[in-house]
């Protein structure tokens, strides 16, 4: 778009600068009474309206390990979906157990009692903090654990575990380990992570539906440890790569390659308005589209923040990338229309035509010579076929500084002898 005169640009540059990220992923404007949003260049945030809080439902099981049937006593919370309501594909709203209990011993965000985030971003969109040594430390440590947490919740992506298991095994998990679940009562949001399924495009809530063959699911976890936040997700199929289909594998080996790619031109001096026309120009030439309506984020002691990542072509004035600098890539992939729909949870976004979507995360840290993904995967964690089968990058990827290739190399040595 060309302005030609400055006083607009400057009234549109504050005018965007003063809005406020609603969630992971950002989000556009929903404030129309229309339940859907085709898709445009122009980014808006959102303020989620506020909500009356959840109950708590304080859970006394100290272990995570071993699954637990819902209690006959627990008293689930119906959709807040109409029967009239018009789905666009075949996932359904499900009963969701009550909000999980938090001790006060835990070390909690500002938004955690009354579901408000205090904290604004910068008034410009190019102001990004740079992150001292102790703070990249704490992020570090955040991000370790959300990459423990993550690869939990994974394991128990099976075909009859429901989403609100996992997310009780991902909300005591991380209770376990002295942090707090970032997404639970953010702007009211119900639960302690994201699960969407199929052609959910983000934000899915944890409900008691069972996973089925053949699902493809996100999860979408952040935790709080010591004042920072740590972002990332996977994809996962349900019954693992025989459960995919050649049509599956395509849609999520695109997203992960483009996911790699954008990662890899991370570095100090970049401009961050970059990132997207290398996800756009790799994903449409496999006959795939990129959401344009959420975006990745800046991330540390607030959960999102300055700088806004697009995952499309665009000219945005969003800063260049310098060391300490702390954020996350996080494109969402359909195989269709990548416009979306808005169920009435005021949350769950799907795709607009129904078919699917798939989504990769990681909180990078830019360092002096590369990038450095603090949500990177271990010696533990498991490999996915796309990592295997990448011809981007084969094995896990860690980052590309030259203390991020040396332990990526090590670690792929073990997992891809021909690697070694």
């Amino acid at each position: 778009m060309t302005i030609t005169h400055r006083c607009i640009f400057l009234i549109l540059l504050i005018a965007s600068a003063l809005s406020v990220t609603s969630f992971s992923p950002c989000r556009l404007d929903t404030t129309s009474p229309l339940r859907w949003s085709p898709d445009s260049s122009h980014l808006h945030m959102n303020k989620k309206k506020k909500q009356k809080p959840l109950p708590a439902n304080i859970n006394t099981n100290k272990g995570f390990a071993t699954p637990t049937a819902i209690s006959s006593s627990t008293t689930l919370i119906p959709p807040k979906i109409s029967p009239s309501f018009r789905y666009a594909g075949s996932i359904r709203a499900h009963p969701q157990t009550p909000r999980r209990f938090v001790p006060d011993t835990i070390l909690q965000p500002d938004y955690a009692n009354d579901g408000i985030p205090k904290a604004k971003p910068p008034l410009f969109p190019w102001i990004i903090e740079q992150k001292t040594k102790e703070e990249i430390d704490k992020m570090r440590a955040a991000g370790r654990l959300a990459r423990k947490v993550l690869d939990l919740a994974g394991r128990e992506v099976q075909e009859g575990v429901t989403t609100d298991e996992i997310d009780r095994i991902v909300h005591e998990t991380t209770i376990a380990n002295n942090a707090y679940p970032s997404p639970l009562n953010y702007h009211n949001f119900p639960k302690s992570c994201c699960t969407s399924i199929n052609e959910v495009i983000c934000h899915g809530i944890p409900d008691t539906r069972p996973l089925q063959r053949g699902d493809i699911v996100n999860l979408d976890i952040t935790v709080y440890l010591d004042g920072y936040h740590g972002d990332c997700s996977e994809m996962f199929v349900v019954g693992g790569e025989s459960a995919a289909d050649d049509a599956t594998k395509k849609l999520l080996q695109t997203t992960y390659d483009c996911w790699i790619k954008a990662m890899n031109f991370v570095r100090p001096g970049k401009d961050y308005k970059e990132i997207g026309a290398i996800i756009e120009d790799h994903v449409t030439s496999r006959g795939f589209t990129t959401v344009k309506s959420f975006c990745g984020h800046g991330i540390g002691s607030v959960f999102h923040t300055n700088p806004n990542i697009l995952h499309y072509r665009n000219n945005e004035p969003a800063g260049k990338m310098a060391p300490g600098h702390t954020f996350t890539i996080e494109p969402m992939i359909c195989e269709g229309d990548a416009s979306y729909v808005m169920w009435p949870d005021d949350w769950t976004a799907t795709t607009l035509d129904g078919k699917r979507s798939a989504q990769f995360e990681h909180t990078l840290l830019i360092t002096e010579d590369g990038v450095e993904a603090l949500t990177g995967k271990f010696e533990t964690s498991s490999l996915q076929f796309w990592e295997r089968e990448s011809e981007v990058h084969k094995g896990f990827w860690l980052g590309s500084s030259v203390e991020a290739k040396e332990r990526e190399r090590a670690l792929n040595g073990l997992l891809l002898p021909s690697q070694g």
